[in-house]
């Protein structure tokens, strides 16, 4: 692929609603340029008997099993409550009309 020019730069950046200058277009232009000789690079690897993966690394979620246990009596917990109703914490309201 041929070396990306500044307008093409300078388009993307608006598209992800970015202000450069004219300077950064041509600095990016050649960063970008250099980054996509290199993925071309990898377009010949022979990649045949290699499986596809999602990441490098081997990861596995460690959880604990999920199990039901009793909560704090409700009694209890209102006690520490400022205002109560209806057996439901009472809180100010955060939106207005």
């Amino acid at each position: 692929m041929a070396k990306l020019s500044k307008e093409e730069v300078k388009h993307v950046a608006h598209l992800a609603r970015l202000a450069i200058t004219d300077e950064e277009a041509e600095k990016f232009a050649d960063q970008l340029g250099k980054i996509t000789v290199f993925a071309e690079q990898l377009n010949e690897l022979d990649t045949t008997n290699v499986e596809p993966t999602s990441h490098v690394l081997s990861i596995v979620n460690v959880m604990r099993e999920d199990v039901a246990v009793k909560g704090l009596d409700r009694d209890v917990m209102m006690l520490n409550v400022k205002e109560q109703e209806d057996g439901q914490v009472k809180v100010p309201p955060i939106l207005e009309d």
